[in-house]
């Protein structure tokens, strides 16, 4: 396992970090199976677990907790808020009255008394920059939390989020999150550079493209995974974005073969790669999954490998453009780019 400095936190991470959301009902993990999980994979060197409030209504962070249990001081633990809890108004966003809510609800569920890395899981437009950092920076100057970070938010959002820390002398986001795969290299135009001006580290979600690189997708195989059981709109290859990232795929198995590495082997080693990610975020539902992830720990992609992966996905080219979660609000919503 190899580790990487934290952005400019000085908190050193291992370079694929565990990811919870499977944990509890959407992946259909059980207690003992995320306990399981969670000590293999501090057994393997990681040493960053990253959860959410939303993942399976807290039963993520519950599972997270007592996997954790008499072993805190060993962990960096990241946990988000801001995505929809329930039907309740306010109970979304990054509010300061939702954020504090939240946190508390988080550390109760967590069972600690602090988080290492609390993420704002989605920019939201109701709320200014300036209301969310403060609020972010009375709990971290409460001890609460000790760092907060950004997640899938735009590059001109991680600017402007930068800009309002500054002029109102408040602390920064120090992480991004967001999603990066060989099928989803968008954030290489604008986010990876503009996490790299800033010193932000970034922890990259689904590297594996919700499973089309897991080697587990090819070309005359039943897609029958996980995701493709309550997602099938991303895995039916009749569309068109589908049928190219399954295009993408065959081709990508072929580099890997040649190469004598997994499919696993070279997505992780992909992302793991450029210089502006510090962890890749793996989120296995069973040990099978863990340790084949696991495998790629240490893989290094030579440069003709890089290339030949170039030459499949172009630099900066997503396969799936709706699929990013980080489109402006006006893209989504006819209204907001129309005069009344």
């Amino acid at each position: 396992m190899q580790y990487h400095t934290l952005g400019r936190t000085g908190l050193q991470v291992s370079s694929l970090a565990l990811g919870a959301m499977n944990f509890g009902k959407i992946g259909g993990t059980t207690q003992a199976e995320a306990t399981a999980v969670v000590d293999a994979a501090l057994e393997a060197g990681i040493n960053l677990i990253d959860t959410a409030d939303v993942y399976s209504g807290g039963q993520s962070e519950e599972m997270v907790g007592k996997a954790i249990t008499g072993r805190r001081d060993d962990i960096i633990l990241a946990t988000k808020a801001g995505l929809s809890m329930d039907n309740g108004r306010n109970h979304q966003g990054s509010s300061r009255r939702w954020l504090i809510t939240e946190l508390e609800a988080s550390l109760r569920r967590l069972n600690v008394e602090h988080i290492d890395l609390y993420q704002i899981h989605r920019w939201d437009p109701r709320t200014s920059d300036e209301e969310t950092l403060s609020a972010l920076t009375d709990l971290q100057r409460a001890g609460k939390i000790r760092h907060f970070g950004s997640s899938t938010f735009p590059a001109y959002r991680i600017v402007q989020a930068q800009w309002a820390a500054s002029t109102h002398r408040l602390t920064r986001y120090v992480t991004e999150q967001p999603g990066y795969s060989i099928l989803q290299r968008g954030i290489e135009t604008q986010v990876l550079p503009a996490a790299q001006e800033y010193g932000m580290g970034v922890l990259a979600w689904s590297p594996l493209a919700s499973g089309w690189l897991s080697g587990a997708i090819r070309e005359g195989r039943e897609i029958s995974t996980n995701r493709s059981g309550f997602m099938q709109h991303r895995f039916d290859v009749a569309i068109p974005v589908n049928r190219a990232k399954l295009d993408a795929v065959e081709q990508l198995a072929r580099v890997a073969d040649g190469a004598g590495l997994s499919m696993i082997q070279l997505a992780l080693g992909f992302v793991t790669a450029h210089p502006a990610v510090t962890s890749a975020l793996i989120g296995p539902r069973t040990m099978d999954h863990l340790h084949s992830q696991i495998a790629a720990a240490d893989t290094v992609l030579s440069s003709d490998i890089l290339d030949a992966i170039d030459a499949i996905v172009p630099p900066g080219t997503d396969l799936a453009p709706q699929e990013k979660n980080d489109a402006p609000p006006a893209l989504l919503d006819p209204s907001l780019r129309r005069r009344g």
